[in-house]
């Protein structure tokens, strides 16, 4: 079998559902499961550069001459108790500001930071983190959820400026941002009645339909964000 792959989230609906995916799948030798909380076996708090930087030597423990073929940061914040996406300029909280750039963006970037260099620089890898639709500034038309749609676009140009850096040293590496679709999970459940009959997904379904879209890009496509069907969103 081939190397190793890490869910990063593993906790979570989407990241538990992709990392029981690639393991049926049987094709990496390992799937390592990390997350905040139980029943992930092995910890990491994003927002902690420490515990990251333990949970990269730790994995970098465990590949015995396997190369680390894939890394998934399936984290994300959207709502928290009474705290949810803005509807209007005048529920700017400077505090809240931060925690949703903490966990969405700057987090997964340093995640990348201590993962990256442990990807193989001659062999296929790739380096993905969740991401969402309206992170995409071109395609805001409707407004609302400045924090969210900040942070995630904030993502998806660290995504973006740190592929090109990869590139330099791993041609054959792939470092991209994914938008999963509205999924079944506790982030979208307040959300989920104005979402168009079909167009939620399980978490199992969400799995393998981004298991597809990687499965299917080339480095060509490094730095770019795409969402659940393969089609690449603008920035």
């Amino acid at each position: 079998m081939a190397g190793t792959a890490v869910i990063i989230g593993a906790s979570g609906g989407i990241g538990a559902a992709l990392a029981d995916a690639l393991e049926e799948e049987g094709h990496f030798s390992q799937v390592l499961r990390f997350a905040r909380t139980l029943p992930a076996p092995f910890a990491l708090d994003i927002t902690d550069e420490a515990s990251v930087r333990a949970a990269a030597e730790l994995v970098q423990s465990k590949l015995a001459g396997k190369p680390l073929e894939l890394v998934i940061v399936a984290t994300g914040l959207l709502h928290d108790g009474e705290r949810g996406p803005e509807k209007a300029n005048a529920r700017l909280d400077p505090d809240w500001m931060l925690r949703n750039f903490a966990v969405n963006s700057v987090g997964p970037a340093i995640v990348a930071k201590h993962f990256m260099p442990l990807l193989p620089r001659d062999e296929r890898s790739i380096f993905a983190a969740l991401s969402a639709r309206v992170g995409s500034i071109s395609d805001n038309r409707m407004g609302g959820w400045h924090s969210y749609r900040a942070a995630k676009a904030a993502l998806n140009q660290l995504i973006r400026t740190m592929s090109i850096e990869l590139a330099r040293t791993h041609k054959r590496s792939i470092c991209v941002t994914l938008h999963p679709g509205t999924v079944d999970t506790g982030l979208s459940k307040p959300f989920q009645s104005n979402v168009p009959a079909g167009q939620l997904f399980s978490a199992d379904r969400a799995a393998v339909q981004l298991l597809d879209v990687l499965d299917g890009l080339r480095p060509v496509d490094s730095g770019k964000c795409f969402a659940w069907d393969g089609v690449e969103i603008a920035p």
